[in-house]
């Protein structure tokens, strides 16, 4: 009888490892889906807007994000003009956790080129730590991509129609108020 009820106890023990294996691997198998499979990258061309130096940098493509942001240290590194916020912004990384650099208090305006299309933006200073630019919803989905997510080629052919004359316009007003100052 003894053995009897150790072979049960034994039994029963392996039943307990087994639904803790299941559970375990059913953890592992999450997380794997939570994390992205593939990250789309793009050779984008930054220029200063006071002097008209640029520099190429990778750009991550992220729909999670909800905004523009290019890295403190690269900036500082590569002397763009930075400018103050009137009121600093709380930025949360993708775990929820507060970004080690703290509040965003500063932006940077500079044009971005990629593929002969260009556009003036305005994004958020902060630590990136790796990654030197986060191109995230607004650019997203203001240019409506194509992404081909194999072999991860980008191609800008869903640009809105008005967005071409848009920039146009606005290089030319900027050109006119560049005259302006010089008188």
């Amino acid at each position: 009888m003894v053995r009897e009820e150790e072979i049960a106890s034994i039994e029963k023990e392996l039943e307990m490892l087994r639904a803790k294996v299941a559970v375990e691997k059913e953890k592992r198998d999450m997380r794997r889906t939570l994390r992205p499979l593939r990250k789309v990258w793009l050779e984008i061309g930054i220029e200063k807007l006071d002097n008209h130096e640029g520099v190429m940098v990778k750009a991550l493509l992220d729909s999670s994000t909800t905004g523009l942001f290019v890295d403190k240290k690269f900036v500082k590194e590569h002397g763009f003009k930075l400018e103050k916020l009137d009121q600093p912004i709380e930025v949360k990384n993708v775990d929820g956790t507060s970004n080690s650099g703290g509040n965003i208090t500063h932006e940077l305006e500079c044009n971005i080129f990629y593929k002969g299309h260009s556009k003036r933006l305005r994004m958020d200073i902060c630590n990136l730590e790796r990654t030197k630019m986060i191109l995230g919803m607004p650019w997203l989905a203001a240019h409506n991509l194509e992404i081909n997510w194999e072999t991860r080629k980008v191609k800008m052919s869903i640009c809105p129609p008005w967005y071409g004359r848009k920039m146009a316009v606005k290089q030319r007003e900027a050109k006119v108020e560049d005259r302006k100052n010089l008188r």
